[in-house]
């Protein structure tokens, strides 16, 4: 009984209500005539179906509706190339920046014109960029956060040398390459100093989560070979970034007397974070490391540590994606914290917003623009001088400090491997005018090739060497899993 009494009162008071309003929408009409409206030859003697796809056609081509797009079409796309990457055994992140060419001109835009220009208008690339930038802001500090300084300082003499030789080789070819290039591939307006640092650092980036995903997938990350080859590579990075962060202050302050001021600044900069902000965050840290959560507010706290580290080292002028590593950098040693942390930013960093970026930089990338035998034999000199400098330095380095050939190849192969870090730095120099767009998009490809060769070239190294090395035996060592 009582239900039905309920149904009849659902009724008359829903009923009564919707007339109501009925009603007062109908009287409503009437008002328009003082309002100069014409019901007759207004928007209401169209079509009912034509003016319901108009409506559709506006909610499709509005920013929103538009950027969501982007982002279902990118990441089904990247998530379809990575799990082929992976099938062939190459790092998923491979798919991920082949998924960005794709959909960007070399592909998407040369065949299907229509459809790039529907789903990537050039007035939406803004919002697309934007959101790639947040993601490489977070993607930065969760690097930042794994790198393990005591592992860097329990093998510093042998990683140092490694890592500097493996930098400063490449650096050099890149710096000679860039003499003999300059008047034939730079753009008008960049001076020599400029172009010919921003070529060195291209060729000296080794991509630290990409080769740490590789010794993980191989099972190497808990040998001491493995264990000596990501600290090289987290010296590598820390050195390389603060190279890059000088080489940016130098083209925008546009000579190095002028960019002085600007590596002065970052240098306190760089002091307040160590001396300053990281004891109070590791007090904040030592606070929460027997808890298996974070408070909001140990949240809030270092996420604004991030945005204002990435804010200063953006005003200075040395890039926001430096303050960001840095802020992850300093952030409390404690692994519960840093575990905690990385698990709430890892996933949409990584997941999410990074793929934007490869996209981008697809959409920056296009390969048709290298239609002369000269553009490609400019490329293929950027692949030889890159290899060689690199993949060379870092054995010749390993085999000097007491590695045997096997282990120092080893590591050789794995320092060439360049990926998404090459990327962030290519784009830098592309936003800054640096490179041209047939410069980039040789570079791009250089990053591709040499982040591929990766696995084929350990395979055939393995192969090639078949003893067992006593180097290779397990140790207690555990590399977290990195992209």
């Amino acid at each position: 009984m009582k239900r039905y009494k309920d149904l009849l009162f659902y009724i008359v008071y829903i009923g009564g209500f919707s007339l109501l309003i009925y009603f007062l929408l109908t009287q409503g009409q009437h008002l328009e005539l003082a309002h100069g409206i014409n019901t007759q030859t207004g928007s209401a003697s169209a079509p009912a179906w034509n003016s319901f796809t108009k409506a559709i056609q506006h909610s499709f081509a509005s920013p929103l509706s538009l950027l969501l797009l982007q982002i279902i079409t990118i990441l089904i796309t990247a998530r379809l190339l990575a799990s082929l990457c992976k099938k062939i055994g190459q790092p998923g992140v491979m798919g991920e920046i082949i998924a960005g060419i794709l959909l960007g001109p070399s592909l998407l835009g040369t065949y299907f014109p229509e459809v790039s220009h529907t789903l990537f208008p050039a007035t939406s690339l803004g919002n697309l960029g934007i959101m790639s930038q947040i993601g490489l802001i977070l993607f930065m500090f969760v690097v930042g956060m794994e790198l393990d300084l005591s592992v860097l300082k329990n093998k510093a003499h042998e990683a140092v040398v490694i890592s500097h030789a493996s930098i400063i080789c490449p650096f050099a070819l890149g710096i000679g390459l860039a003499y003999f290039i300059y008047q034939h591939t730079a753009p008008e307006h960049v001076n020599f100093l400029s172009y010919a640092l921003f070529i060195g650092v291209s060729m000296s980036i080794t991509a630290f989560p990409v080769l740490a995903r590789i010794l993980q997938e191989r099972g190497m990350s808990r040998t001491r070979l493995g264990a000596l080859t990501i600290t090289c590579a987290a010296a590598d990075d820390i050195t390389a970034w603060c190279i890059l962060a000088a080489v940016v202050a130098i083209v925008k302050a546009g000579s190095l007397t002028s960019a002085m001021y600007t590596i002065l600044l970052s240098a306190a900069y760089v002091l307040t974070m160590v001396k300053v902000v990281r004891p109070l965050l590791t007090r904040m840290g030592k606070a929460q490391q027997s808890k298996l959560y974070l408070n909001q507010a140990i949240i809030a706290i270092s996420f604004l540590t991030l945005l204002v580290s990435a804010w200063c080292t953006e005003v200075i002028g040395i890039h926001a994606l430096f303050g960001a590593f840095m802020a992850g950098v300093i952030m409390p040693d404690s692994l519960n914290f840093r575990r905690l942390f990385r698990e709430k930013v890892e996933d949409l960093a990584m997941t999410l917003l990074l793929p934007l970026f490869f996209v981008f930089t697809g959409l920056r990338t296009q390969i048709g623009l290298l239609n002369t035998a000269e553009h490609w034999a400019y490329c293929l000199l950027f692949i030889t001088i890159a290899v060689t400098g690199k993949f060379a330095g870092s054995a010749l380095a390993a085999r000097f400090v007491g590695q045997n050939w096997k282990n120092s190849l080893t590591i050789g192969a794995l320092m060439n491997t360049r990926g998404l870090m090459e990327l962030v730095a290519l784009n830098i120099g592309y936003d800054l005018g640096v490179l041209s767009p047939q410069v980039f998009t040789m570079l791009v490809i250089m990053a591709l090739i040499t982040t591929f060769m990766t696995g084929p070239s350990l395979t055939l190294i393995n192969r090639f060497f078949k003893e067992k090395d006593s180097d290779e035996q397990m140790m207690p060592i555990v590399i977290e899993e990195n992209r």
